[in-house]
């Protein structure tokens, strides 16, 4: 039986955000009042990766969000998305995940600058994104009237399962051209 192990394992699975490994640290070297070597725990989360990599666990942890936490497998997709499904009501609207795709690319940026590049009031969008925690408020800009400037948050990060911003497609990847007028295919 590995304490360590265990203890890691029970700090990760009842978080309700990636944890980092650093905090893991803080915490246990807290509880054992002595400092645990980052080396050990990292050991303890290779051994709980390989654990939950059996089948005989519908769940795996998984790296993202700039730490760790525990995720059902592909395999359960299926079930799980059902029960998503009835709870709808918790998706982000189309406006809402417009608003966001552009404070993620653009960000900081301010509510104005967001409805000049939609073409609509952003109010209710911002509201609901602040509220969820997918955005926050990142300080004032320097301009007339300093207004707020707002950037996707750590929930963000992990509502999307990434790591980092950078990881997020670029524009480049959305645009494919359909149809060019003039050019001659390879198959005439």
């Amino acid at each position: 039986m590995d304490f360590l192990q265990n203890h890691i394992e029970a700090l990760i699975f009842c978080s309700p955000v990636p944890t980092k490994v650093v905090d893991l640290k803080t915490c246990l070297s807290e509880m054992f009042n002595a400092d645990v070597p980052e080396d050990d725990i990292t050991a303890a989360i290779q051994r709980i990766e390989e654990k939950f990599q059996a089948e005989e666990y519908s769940f795996q942890l998984y790296k993202g969000g700039g730490g760790f936490q525990f995720l059902t497998k592909p395999a359960y997709q299926a079930s799980i998305g059902i029960m998503l499904k009835q709870q709808s009501k918790k998706r982000l609207s189309t406006s809402a995940m417009e608003t966001l795709s552009i404070i993620a690319y653009k960000q900081p940026i301010s509510k104005t600058e967001v409805e000049n590049i939609r073409g609509v009031n952003c109010d209710y969008a911002i509201q609901k994104l602040l509220d969820k925690g997918l955005i926050e408020i990142r300080g004032k800009a320097e301009t007339i009237g300093r207004p707020m400037l707002y950037g996707t948050s750590a929930k963000f990060m992990e509502y999307f399962g990434i790591n980092d911003i950078n990881e997020l497609p670029t524009p480049k990847d959305f645009t494919q051209e359909v149809n060019t007028i003039g050019e001659t295919s390879d198959n005439q």
